[in-house]
């Protein structure tokens, strides 16, 4: 019954200590009716680096690679949280599956705007990108950083906004 997706990727981005639950549904539904899978990336969010040696870590990370090191900074947080790295990414999956499409996930610790452009050259089925509201909100991503995403970008670029709480 389920439709066979035609090779498309709708791209979501959030930090991957968001609070994901009703933006992932609303980009599953989306590229659901796109017909499209989903590439969800999940950026790990760095305040500062505040000592040398974290720094000195960082070096060393990225000359292994970004995706390590993406995936070493957020198996920690999650660790500190008492949660599974594993079992996080399982769920976002299984999340997308309940929805009806295909999901992957992949992760990065440098500025949004970065992330995504590597992740745009590295696949070529993605055909949209969707910002969780954290990624524009948080001031990370400004307007001018998002101008210049959308003329680099040469696909259609998707904000998502909080709801307003009413009192």
């Amino acid at each position: 019954m389920e439709e066979k997706m035609k090779g498309k990727q709708l791209l979501f981005v959030a930090y991957h200590d968001d609070n994901l639950e009703d933006s992932i549904s609303y980009a599953a539904e989306l590229a659901k009716t796109m017909k499209d899978g989903i590439e969800i990336l999940l950026l790990y969010k760095r305040k500062v680096i505040e000592k040398v040696e974290d720094m000195m870590t960082a070096i060393a990370f990225a000359e292994e690679g970004e995706h390590k090191t993406a995936r070493e900074l957020i198996s920690d947080d999650y660790r500190n949280k008492n949660e599974d790295y594993e079992k996080k990414m399982e769920e976002l999956k299984d999340s997308c599956r309940r929805s009806g499409v295909n999901a992957d996930v992949s992760i990065a610790s440098m500025h949004p705007l970065s992330a995504i452009k590597n992740i745009l050259r590295q696949n070529s089925k993605i055909d949209m990108v969707v910002l969780s509201p954290s990624i524009t909100n948080g001031g990370t991503v400004t307007s001018k950083v998002l101008n210049r995403l959308a003329r680099t970008a040469s696909r259609p670029i998707v904000t998502m906004a909080k709801q307003a709480q009413v009192a």
